[in-house]
């Protein structure tokens, strides 16, 4: 059997067997139930969208991204909608998201034994269900090499496939810019995806002998407009004031509630925003309380959106004098702070007319100037909000 959908994003998403099956299996079917957002849908509430449409729509760029460098490769990718690579860099899109936690991203760092989403992630392709519907359906396509694509940690042909997934020119951040804008009712998360798709091309880098995922020069424009769209989703919706304080209290109410997301995978896939949600309608924490009935402390001061490094330590430095005098549970501490991109560390070559390679990081003079989003904010209930206001800015002034 083979499943088809119909995206709002994408439009027609079809998957063969493999996929379907993978698709109908209980690690997949659970992200249905974990919002692609957290908690945003408590500030947009049009942000209902799941992990699950945006896997499926990560699964269907992976093999139109695919399809685009083949035809450029000069047969080092083999061509066609069922050549091996092409299926594989489809199901590592499909399944890269599903050791995802509760509400996302909102408490990543409340897995046992200190492990994270990717581990979990690898774990649950582990399970004996994922493990028979490759055995069934995989046709030469193993667990192992969707792992080592998602683990970055492939070599040769497969180094390039795992660029596809994860780089800063990928297919995770293609979709979700486009799908979280859309579901937000924001037009920050525009940009050139067809233009971008086109000029997207296979490059031997020359420092290292490997291949990765570059650009042709006219691409250039539409790479910048993607990792502005990202800049601004982040300090306009994945840093919305209001989001932030939601899930502090999240996180709040889960370490007093002793909540840990199980290193097991069979018990990790018990919870979901569902489960979660119920558990915390029937909390009197104040922190629960702030969520399901919009007790949520108030804004009582924020810096500057780009902080520089000095400034960023001044102000670190002073929260403890608050916490001291205002108390620890009567402050939430948010400290916001993002990469637009990493184009110096993950370089992306641009390919120019004439053949010759440049990294992107040098080629754009816009993406050279932008700087790292840096901010804190602190939160406080509402009949204390006025006075730790004037407290943090008192000590803000004897540090100046």
């Amino acid at each position: 059997m083979k499943l088809s959908f119909r995206d709002p994003i994408h439009g027609f998403i079809r998957a063969d067997e493999l996929e379907t099956a993978l698709i109908q299996s209980r690690p997949m079917q659970r992200l249905r139930f974990i919002r692609q957002l957290g908690l945003t849908f408590l500030i947009f509430p049009g942000a209902e969208h799941s992990r699950f449409s945006h896997v499926l729509g990560t699964m269907h760029l992976a093999g139109r991204i695919y399809d685009a460098l083949a035809s450029k490769s000069g047969g080092r990718l083999p061509v066609g909608p069922d050549c091996l690579e092409r299926r594989l860099v489809r199901v590592a899109a499909l399944l890269h998201d599903i050791g995802h936690a509760p509400f996302s991203h909102s408490a990543e760092d409340l897995f046992e034994d200190q492990i994270d989403h990717e581990e979990m992630t690898r774990r649950l392709i582990d399970t004996p269900e994922v493990q028979q519907i490759f055995a069934t359906y995989g046709e030469g396509l193993n667990s192992l090499a969707v792992q080592q694509v998602l683990s970055k940690q492939a070599t040769g042909t497969h180094r390039l496939l795992s660029d596809i997934i994860t780089s800063e020119l990928d297919v995770d951040k293609m979709d979700y810019l486009r799908r979280d804008s859309l579901y937000c009712g924001v037009q920050y998360g525009s940009y050139d995806l067809e233009r971008l798709i086109d000029t997207v091309a296979p490059i031997e880098d020359p420092d290292s002998g490997e291949w990765r995922l570059g650009v042709d020069a006219g691409g250039v424009h539409a790479l910048e407009a993607l990792v502005m769209a990202r800049y601004y989703m982040f300090t306009q919706v994945y840093f919305n004031v209001t989001g932030k304080v939601m899930e502090l209290h999240f996180a709040e109410w889960l370490r007093a509630s002793g909540v840990r997301w199980s290193a097991d995978p069979m018990e990790f896939l018990e919870h979901d925003d569902v489960s979660v949600h119920h558990t915390m309608r029937r909390s009197e924490n104040r922190h629960a309380r702030a969520i399901v009935h919009r007790e949520r402390y108030a804004l009582a001061f924020e810096t500057k959106e780009h902080l520089t490094p000095e400034e960023r330590r001044q102000f670190a430095d002073l929260i403890p004098q608050v916490e001291q005098r205002f108390g620890r549970d009567n402050l939430l501490v948010d400290h916001s702070a993002k990469d637009p991109h990493r184009l110096k560390k993950n370089r992306v070559l641009v390919k120019g007319y004439d053949g010759s390679l440049q990294p992107m990081a040098d080629t754009s003079d816009f993406i050279t100037h932008m700087s790292r989003i840096d901010s804190y904010r602190v939160y406080a209930p509402e009949v204390m909000r006025q006075d730790v206001a004037d407290a943090v800015s008192s000590l803000l002034a004897e540090t100046s």
